[in-house]
Order: C-alpha cells, then sequence, then structure tokens
C-alpha cells in the first residue's frame, strides 16, 4: 500500500493513540493537506487541543463506536490487538497501518527525507537539523520525538520536499522507512525487551543500512566500534563522522566554562566551518558533525549549517537548564541508559560546578535488568545519587529486579552516596540534605524524576 496525499483528498484517517509524540506530527501533517482526521486518546492535553484547533475530531476513551466511516486507521505500538478501536477497524474490513508503516508510506511523498537513528542522540540531533534547516530556504516539514522551542511543539508542517524525522530502532520500527539520508549516530544494546541481545541489534541496523538507496547517503560515526560491521552491505555513499576517526572531522575543541564546545569541522582534511556549540556536551560535538553531514548531503549551504548549529538552544529534557535557586543549577535531562548517563555526567563536570547531585528514576525493569551492570558503574562520578523506584512504563512488574537491588549494588562500589527514595517528596527532602550553593542538581531519566526539581525549587529559594 502507498499513501498519496492526492489520493486521499476529501478521505478520513484515524488515529489511535493520537496525542502521541509522533502520532500526533503524523496527524498534523494529514490536516495539512485537506485530509479530514479523527482520532483517540486516553486523556487530553495541550498536544491534542492543538489538534483540535486544527480541526481533528479527538474523542478521549477508545470506544468502537469511535470506528464508522474512516478509510484508514493508524495506530501506535502500545496498542494491543484487543483495542476495541483496532478490532472494530478490522471487522470492518477498513485498512490499517502501525505507525511506523504509515511514516514510512507518507514518507514518499517527499523527495528530500532525512531520518536520524541511533541508540542515543536521535531527539537532539534531529532538532539541530531542524533548526539549520529553518535558517536556510528549506522549509521542511519536521517530526521530531521531544518538545523543541524552535518549532512550537513536537513538529512542523513545510511546503517543500524536505522532510526530516527520528528514526527509531525498538521492535525494528525503523525498517519500515528508509529515507533518502540516513544519520545512524551509535548502536548499544538497548530495547532488550525486544532484541534478544547485541547482536541483534548489530543485524537489523545492518539490515536497516541495505535499505538505503543507492542514490542515497548515509551518514555514520566512525568513533563507534560496532560501525564498521552494520556498515557492511551499504549500497549507498557512506560519510564517516568522528572526533578520532572519520572523514567529517571536529577538530580544535574548546569548551567554555559551561560547557559548551567550539571546534573546526573539516572534511577529508579541508576545512568547512568553525561552530560554536548553543549546547553543552562533548556528545553534542558528534550530533553536530552527523547534522552537518546530513545537511551538506541534503544540499544545505554550509553559512546556513553553521548559523542554525550555534543558534540552537537545545530541547526540552536534553541537559534542559530548568533553572538556578539559591545558588544551585537544576538540570533535566532524559538519559535513561548507562552510555546516556556517562555522557550527561561527562557534561556536567565539564561546568563550575562544585559537586554534581543526580536524582535517577530507572526506566523499565527491562533495562535495569539487562544492563544492571552498567547501571552500576555509571555513577561513579557524582557525588550524590537519590534511586527513584523503576518507572514501568509499557511493563509489569516481574519482581526480577528493583531500584533497591540497583542501589545496594552501587553502596558496595562505595564511589558515590547512594540513597533509595520511594516517592518524590522524599526524594525532594533527600536531595536537600546534600546540596549547597554552587552545586549542580540534575533530575535524570525518561519517567517523571523532574518532579523532584519542581518540589526542591521553593526549598532552594530559602537556603
Amino acid at each position: 500500500m502507498s499513501f498519496d496525499f492526492r489520493d486521499y483528498k476529501g478521505k478520513k484517517v484515524h488515529f489511535i493513540g493520537i496525542g502521541g509524540v509522533s502520532m500526533s506530527g503524523l496527524a498534523a501533517i494529514l490536516l495539512s493537506n485537506n485530509i479530514e482526521v479523527t482520532g483517540s486518546d486516553f486523556r487530553e492535553s495541550e498536544t491534542i487541543e492543538s489538534l483540535r484547533e486544527r480541526g481533528a475530531k479527538v474523542i478521549i476513551g477508545h470506544f468502537r463506536s469511535n470506528i464508522t466511516d474512516q478509510d484508514l486507521v493508524v495506530y501506535t505500538a502500545a496498542i494491543r490487538d484487543d483495542n476495541e478501536e483496532l478490532m472494530e477497524a478490522r471487522e470492518r474490513g477498513i485498512r490499517t497501518l502501525d505507525r511506523s508503516e504509515f511514516l514510512g508510506h507518507l514518507m514518499k511523498n517527499f523527495r528530500n527525507s532525512i531520518s536520524v537513528s541511533g541508540t542515543h542522540g536521535k531527539t537532539s540531533t534531529t532538532s539541530m537539523l531542524s533548526s539549520i534547516a529553518m535558517n536556510s530556504d528549506s522549509d521542511p516539514t519536521i517530526l521530531v520525538g521531544g518538545q523543541l522551542p524552535l518549532i512550537g511543539g513536537n513538529f512542523r508542517i513545510g511546503e517543500s520536499d524536505l522532510f526530516i524525522t527520528e528514526a527509531c530502532e525498538y521492535k525494528g520500527s525503523f525498517l519500515r522507512f528508509p529515507a533518502l539520508t540516513a544519520i545512524i549516530l551509535n548502536v548499544e544494546a538497548d530495547h532488550l525487551d525486544y532484541y534478544r541481545d547485541l547482536q541483534h541489534v548489530l543485524d537489523t541496523f545492518r539490515e536497516y543500512v541495505a535499505m538505503i538507496p543507492e542514490g542515497g547517503t548515509i551518514v555514520a560515526n566512525a568513533d563507534d566500534t560496532n560501525m564498521d560491521y552494520v556498515l557492511k552491505g551499504a549500497k549507498a555513499r557512506v560519510v564517516r563522522f568522528g572526533i578520532e576517526n572519520g572523514d567529517l572531522r571536529a577538530e580544535k575543541i574548546t569548551f567554555s566554562e559551561s560547557g559548551k564546545a567550539s571546534f573546526d569541522a573539516s572534511l577529508k582534511g579541508e576545512y568547512l566551518m568553525s561552530v560554536s556549540m548553543g549546547v553543552p556536551g562533548r556528545f553534542n560535538v558528534l550530533n553536530a558533525l552527523a547534522a552537518i553531514g546530513a545537511s551538506i548531503a541534503a544540499g544545505i549551504p554550509l553559512e546556513s549549517i553553521s548559523k542554525g548549529l550555534s543558534s540552537f538552544t537545545g530541547v526540552d529534557k536534553r541537559f534542559q537548564h530548568l533553572y538556578t535557586e539559591g545558588g544551585v543549577t537544576v538540570i533535566d535531562d532524559y538519559a535513561h541508559h548507562p552510555s546516556e548517563i556517562r555522557a550527561a555526567i561527562e557534561t556536567a563536570k565539564r561546568t563550575d560546578s562544585r559537586r554534581i547531585h543526580v536524582v535517577f528514576q530507572p526506566h523499565t525493569y527491562t533495562r535495569t535488568r539487562t544492563l544492571f551492570g552498567g547501571f552500576v558503574e555509571a555513577f561513579d562520578d557524582v557525588d550524590t545519587l537519590v534511586l527513584l523506584d523503576i518507572y514501568a512504563a509499557r511493563e509489569l512488574d516481574t519482581g526480577l529486579v528493583t531500584s533497591e537491588e540497583l542501589g545496594d549494588a552501587i553502596r558496595e562500589r562505595r564511589t558515590v552516596t547512594t540513597v533509595n527514595c520511594h516517592s518524590f517528596k522524599e526524594a525532594a527532602e533527600s536531595i536537600m540534605h546534600f546540596v549547597s550553593p554552587g552545586d549542580m542538581v540534575i533530575t535524570m531519566g525518561a519517567g517523571e524524576s523532574v518532579k523532584v526539581a519542581d518540589i526542591i525549587r521553593p526549598l532552594l529559594k530559602t537556603m
């Protein structure tokens, strides 16, 4: 099946889970092309209200009665086969597609597409690309997995053939939408509730690489030791980027007191541009190199690339500065994998903060159990760690791992003062025992750890 905007004008598409980060953007793209959109979700949100203002008809709750005369039903990976609306659509013979399948079909409407894949950094790099494109005459359509202030949300509707999106590897989703230009930031073991092991992850990325067309470009991290295996069998042109290796390199890297990097970008030894980053972290130098490579492949001028990177100030929950109160800087970060945790801590260590305190909420039982050893070692360089209970997300508690067990293993190392807490209030009270002016507090994880930052703000004012 294909999905051509022209074929669906005057037709109706229904989204089950329309309030999701990607689903809401897909719905908005259809609305902008005069396609009628209906949808459902479990709860109200600003995103849903925004879609209603654009013309979508959204019902709160999943009911069979929501499926009437739609021509296509799109659903998220979180929707189970026994969902009332999905069952009704199938019984009526209405075409159904999961989100990744639909995105793949939708991308074919854009001649110039860029997808960002990798275990870490997808949202930050997609956001950098968005800033670059917005500083050129590209007028892109954008789908990003976070709230990007630059575009006022998680999607933007453009009028050109440039389409920028994340390509998530969970359940092999990205295999359904190979782009003309594909970024691969890094490849590590993750989502082990679906993948059997690292080899399964590597083989899936390798399959993705083989799908990028001969006339396309793969922009891949040369500093990642898994990349040689992944890139075997590539038909597309390959541009490797890196700090230590690659054709596209960052040289003369320096960091400011706030941890923001400046560097010269070169391609095969020839100077391209000087970049002063608006966001901190060594990992963001690699993200910027990936964005540079993909932007060049997409035909964006070097001047626009440099301006877009320098003006990019970040995306929500990616080492996001929340506030400074009582001399204490409070940061929120999405890190929920050991590699991401280490990268965030390294970034914090490059600032002039006196001590670093982390409030971490492990994300899913599967990830905590399968990457347990990595989590135990990830916090060695911080002064204090407050551990919240595991955030279940899509999973049920199997009793195989707990946050207390993780805390005990970290305490055995005697590298960081570690406290387990079972509520946001308790965690806030605990962290306040350790902070002093000049320190940094990072609320960390893909769950709700940021709630601790809200609780301690008035307490810091009176410190």
